[in-house]
């Protein structure tokens, strides 16, 4: 029955975002009292992910870092500064918009990167690696990046960020993987299917808990909302290609590689994000992010499609997957 649900629920990925962030804009009074909750379904749905986790991904991966640190440094140290001076170029002195596009590209990878690069028959070893460092070291990195380019222009409670991220991504990450390694992988097998749609359900509630935030900014329509959604997906378009072009350039001959990396460095946790920015930063900063909630998974599908048409990666063809 589960099962059937979860399926379900794969098959709809693409629209649970953006129909969860209308529902949340369209019932924000309701809502907006409970905006509390979204740490906590966050944590769950990081809890559930992490549950078919171990210690050996590290190990595998390690012997080979290269990929990794590749996705790393394009995750946490190019598109950031690809964001802001975009940002900076379109939005001149509005700091806190420009905010909002470095943090939706500095947060880590998403854990649904895993769904799309499983599909596409890409190197899932290496993917869950960079999502588990990157989870560990988002904390830190997330909060620093920000305080280095806006220190003074925006407020930032860095330690409070810091303990939010720990919080949501990093022990519920841990206790994952501990509960996996405790029951020798029974966890994976046993409950990680149980409460697989059940957090797709809590992703959907983290979504709307965030729309009712961000709502005010969509009751009066302005350009300036097309110019921002605009600027989100192009700045999405160009971390899948730098996350395509390192891996062609880098692994020519390793399609799972390309395929991984294209996922990885194109794809945020962008409700963790979104979680951070209505917490922590001014409505206007979370804006960006909240609207990157609405083509995320549309584009992660539009790329998929793209990847089917490429079978063959300089001679070697992938093979697609079902997960």
């Amino acid at each position: 029955m589960l099962t059937t649900v979860n399926r379900m629920f794969d098959r709809i990925m693409p629209w649970i975002t953006p129909t969860s962030l209308i529902a949340g804009m369209l019932f924000t009074v309701w809502l907006k009292p409970y905006g509390f909750l979204s740490t906590w379904l966050f944590a769950f749905m990081t809890l559930a992910g992490s549950l078919g986790t171990s210690t050996r991904d590290f190990v595998r991966v390690f012997r080979r870092p290269a990929p990794m640190i590749c996705a790393l440094i394009l995750l946490h140290f190019v598109m950031p500064l690809v964001a802001w001076l975009l940002g900076m170029t379109l939005f001149g002195g509005d700091m806190e918009t420009i905010t909002g596009l470095v943090l939706g590209t500095a947060i880590p990878t998403g854990v649904t990167t895993l769904f799309w690069v499983a599909h596409k028959g890409g190197d899932v070893t290496l993917t869950i690696a960079v999502i588990l460092l990157d989870t560990l070291l988002a904390p830190f990195v997330v909060p620093g990046m920000l305080s280095l380019l806006f220190a003074s222009e925006v407020h930032i409670d860095a330690l409070g960020m810091v303990w939010k991220l720990l919080l949501m991504i990093v022990f519920p990450s841990l206790l994952g993987m501990f509960i996996n390694h405790v029951s020798k992988g029974q966890a994976e097998q046993v409950w990680r299917p149980r409460l697989a749609p059940l957090s797709k359900i809590a992703l959907g509630g983290v979504v709307a808990l965030n729309g009712a935030f961000v709502a005010p900014f969509f009751i009066h329509f302005e350009w300036k909302l097309v110019w921002i959604l605009a600027t989100v997906i192009l700045l999405t378009l160009i971390a899948y290609l730098f996350g395509y072009s390192t891996g062609r350039w880098g692994w020519r001959k390793e399609a799972g590689v390309t395929i991984a990396l294209t996922y990885t460095v194109g794809m945020r946790n962008i409700s963790a994000g979104a979680v951070i920015a209505t917490t922590f930063l001014p409505a206007a900063a979370a804006l960006p992010v909240c609207l990157a909630m609405l083509v995320q998974q549309l584009m992660a599908s539009l790329v998929s499609n793209v990847l089917s048409k490429w079978t063959d990666i300089n001679g070697l063809t992938y093979r697609e997957t079902s997960i």
